[in-house]
C-alpha cells in the first residue's frame, strides 16, 4: 500500500503527518509529492527517512500532484493507493475504516466523509455551501448521493490507480474525480471518519475563490459528463 501526500508550503506540518502515517500503519510506504513548495517542505520531509520525495520543478497544483503520485503507484505495482493530505486535518487512524471497503472488495474507490454522521467538524458557510452544492450536482448527474465531495481523503485500487495515471482531473480533482469515477462505472463508497483542523498555515480557499471554484468546477464536471473516456 502506498501513502500519497501531495504538499505545497507544509513545512511545519509534512513531519508529523509523516509521523502519524507511520504509526497508524508501519507497513504502508509514503510518496510526498512537494508541488514546487518555496519554503522547506522538501527537506523536512526527506529527514524523516520515512518517506519518498518526488520535487516537481513547478507548482501544477493538486491535480498534477496527485497524477504524479498515481503515475508511481503504477510504476512500482502497487495494488493500493490513499490519498492523506499534508496539513493534518486527515487522521491516519482512520485509515483503517477507508481500507476496509476495498479490501472486503465492496468499493474501488472510498472516500473519508466529514458529514455521513454527525461529527465534532465544522466548516466555514462558504464550504459548507460548496459541499452542498456539489453534493446535489452529483446527485443529479448520477443519482447517487456524496456527502463529501470535497474530500481528498480516499483510498482507491490497482485499477483506478492505473486509470488515474493515465486520466485525472487537473484543478480542484476531488469533485470531478467522482463523476469521472462514476462514469466508467467503478464502485465509489463513502465512510464515516474525524478531520481535525489544518495544524499550520492557512486555506487559499476564501469567499471570493469559493464561488470561482464552483463555476470553475462545475463547467469541469458537465464536460466530463458528456465527453468519452476511454
Amino acid at each position: 500500500m502506498l501513502a500519497i501526500v501531495p504538499a505545497y508550503n507544509e513545512e511545519k506540518s509534512i513531519a508529523h503527518v509523516v509521523a502519524a502515517i507511520k504509526c497508524a500503519q508501519p507497513d504502508m510506504d509514503i510518496v510526498i509529492v512537494n508541488d514546487g513548495s518555496k519554503d522547506r517542505t522538501s527537506q523536512v520531509a526527506r529527514l524523516t527517512q520515512l518517506a519518498t520525495v518526488i520535487d516537481l520543478p513547478v507548482n501544477l497544483g493538486i491535480g498534477g500532484a496527485m497524477q504524479t503520485g498515481y503515475l508511481y503507484a503504477a510504476r512500482h505495482g502497487y495494488e493500493i493507493a490513499v490519498q492523506i493530505d499534508a496539513d493534518g486535518q486527515h487522521d491516519p487512524q482512520a485509515l483503517s475504516h477507508i481500507l476496509e471497503p476495498l479490501a472486503a472488495g465492496q468499493a474501488d474507490c472510498c472516500i473519508g466523509s466529514r458529514f455521513l454522521m454527525k461529527t465534532s467538524y465544522r466548516s466555514a458557510w462558504n464550504r459548507r455551501a460548496g459541499i452542498l452544492f456539489f453534493t446535489w450536482m452529483i446527485g443529479w448527474m448520477t443519482g447517487k448521493t456524496f456527502t463529501d465531495p470535497t474530500s481528498g481523503f480516499r483510498a482507491v485500487n490497482r485499477q483506478i490507480i492505473e486509470f488515474f495515471a493515465g486520466e485525472y482531473p487537473e484543478d480542484y480533482p476531488e469533485v470531478e474525480a467522482i463523476v469521472l469515477l462514476e462514469k466508467q462505472r467503478f464502485r465509489v463508497k463513502e465512510v464515516s471518519v474525524v478531520m481535525h483542523a489544518r495544524q499550520a498555515g492557512r486555506s487559499s480557499i476564501t469567499p471570493v475563490k469559493s464561488l470561482y471554484y464552483m463555476i470553475k468546477v462545475s463547467l469541469a464536471i458537465c464536460i466530463t459528463r458528456i465527453r468519452n473516456v476511454s
